[in-house]
């Protein structure tokens, strides 16, 4: 018997978790997931603004990405976000007008997400 299964002895950490411990485990994961994505996403804005006078913000996250050695998958999350941050940050958000003299935010349209959908049925 090795000594790691007299110390962690299988009685002790069961190979099943129960639903809900299951589902707590998945939350955790997810939140901590979410955690490291947000920090990276601040580093990477910083390494960019560090970079700036010599290199553009998109080769400045592809160095951070790959020094920092991310997989595929979390590097384009990491990017997109990044990008998304320094767009919101250069393009400001449109606003109109109202009737009171006071600026309000652009409506959206309408999303016709069933559309497509319900002309397929009609046809």
């Amino acid at each position: 018997m090795s000594i790691l299964n007299r110390l962690f002895p299988e009685t002790l950490f069961p190979r099943k978790l129960t639903a809900d411990a299951e589902q707590r485990l998945r939350l955790a994961q997810a939140r901590a997931d979410e955690a490291l994505v947000g920090t990276h996403v601040e580093n990477a804005l910083m390494f960019v603004d560090t970079l700036a006078p010599e290199v553009g913000y998109e080769r400045a996250l592809d160095i951070y990405v790959r020094e920092m050695a991310i997989p595929d998958p979390l590097a384009s999350v990491i990017g997109t976000r990044a990008l998304v941050a320094l767009g919101e940050a250069l393009v400001p958000k449109a606003t109109t007008p109202n009737e009171h003299g006071t600026a309000e935010a652009v409506p959206m349209p309408e999303l016709r997400l069933d559309e497509a959908a319900a002309r397929r049925r009609r046809a």
